[in-house]
């Protein structure tokens, strides 16, 4: 078991890539610590989890309320956090002319300022030496696709990709390892929600983009993604930081 007596926290930790990240974890031997808006979805994800969920937090990252409520939880677990994943986020879908004022900055708060503050915070709380922050980014950092508009998301994962590398250079000196990962699309309940708001015509042209753009055929799974942040938070890692590394298919390898 790579990460046993790991203790991790995992914000979007109740579906999608949080879930898997952290079910990953547990099958690795770590002690869990979910935050999540719903506290009925937390609810269910530690039915599946068991006995290696020790602290869960619904909160509202995107509020200074919410990073204090979980930062104050870790505080009670008496034990340092050896791995941070900076997993929640949001992803509007719509036209650049259509932005509207709310939809930025509650998309900024949550996809950038949460990772910086919550991160921050958590500095006393993290294992001085050895200890691994892990930021899930996203190809929109990189590549676009047609018809799917989303420049506030790729805004956001374009600064936290900036704030990866910082933190690396900053943090490294103290023993702590800061990388991202940069999925594809991944089949989570979120983007199934975008695609679901698309109509017939968009949806045929979005799967056939699929089939003709990744060189393995195929969107990923939660679990795709799961494997490079265990390897990522684990010893295996030990000379890794700063770095930016494509979950995806090999779609932005070309």
């Amino acid at each position: 078991m790579r990460l046993r007596g790991k203790f991790a926290l995992i914000t979007g930790g109740s579906e999608g890539i949080g879930l898997a990240i952290a079910q990953a974890f547990a099958r690795e031997g770590a002690t869990l610590c979910l935050v999540g808006r719903s506290a009925e979805k937390l609810a269910r994800a530690q039915q599946q989890l068991g006995e290696t969920v020790t602290i869960l937090t619904p909160a509202d990252l995107a509020t200074d309320q919410g990073i204090d409520t979980v930062v104050a939880q870790v505080a009670t677990a008496g034990r340092a956090l050896d791995i941070l994943i900076n997993n929640a986020a949001v992803a509007p879908l719509a036209a650049f002319e259509n932005v509207t004022v709310e939809q930025y900055h509650s998309t900024m708060a949550l996809n950038v300022t949460a990772p910086f503050f919550l991160t921050q915070r958590l500095l006393p709380h993290l294992a001085p030496h050895g200890s691994a922050v892990i930021n899930i980014s996203s190809y929109f950092a990189q590549k676009m696709i047609m018809r799917r508009p989303l420049s506030v998301y790729a805004l956001s994962k374009g600064g936290l990709n900036a704030l990866t590398k910082a933190l690396a250079f900053e943090l490294g000196p103290r023993g702590i390892r800061v990388n991202a990962i940069a999925p594809g699309t991944v089949d989570t309940p979120m983007r199934r929600q975008s695609v679901a708001a698309m109509s017939q015509e968009h949806q045929l042209a979005l799967q056939q983009y699929v089939e003709r753009s990744y060189p393995l055929g195929r969107i990923g799974q939660p679990s795709d993604v799961a494997g490079m942040a265990v390897l990522l938070a684990s010893d295996d890692a030990a000379w890794i930081t700063g770095g930016i590394f494509a979950v995806d298919g090999g779609l932005t390898a070309g």
